[in-house]
């Protein structure tokens, strides 16, 4: 398998994980029960999830308002994507 293929799935299994995860938080949030701390989601946003929690964010309505959360996504994202634009420019 390929590189761009085996990142590709990666990142496939990375977001449906997350995602499933995102609309668990939601539904324990509701129901009052344990959560999924946040350093869970920051650690998959690092692997790459960050699509799965903007669009989670988004269609599930939850995280929507907690601006410390979402700046820190936003700056997971922004240094992976500086770290792919410099890799891509040594190469």
């Amino acid at each position: 398998m390929t590189l761009p293929a085996l990142a590709a799935l990666w990142l496939a299994l990375v977001n449906l994980v997350c995602f499933i995860a995102f609309r668990h938080d939601k539904r324990a949030a509701i129901a009052g029960r344990r959560r999924v701390p946040e350093r869970v989601f920051y650690a998959m946003a690092a692997l790459g999830a960050v699509p799965a929690i903007l669009i989670g964010a988004k269609f599930i309505r939850h995280k929507t308002r907690k601006q410390p959360f979402r700046a820190i996504v936003f700056v997971i994202f922004a240094l992976q994507a500086a770290s792919v634009i410099a890799w891509l420019s040594l190469g």
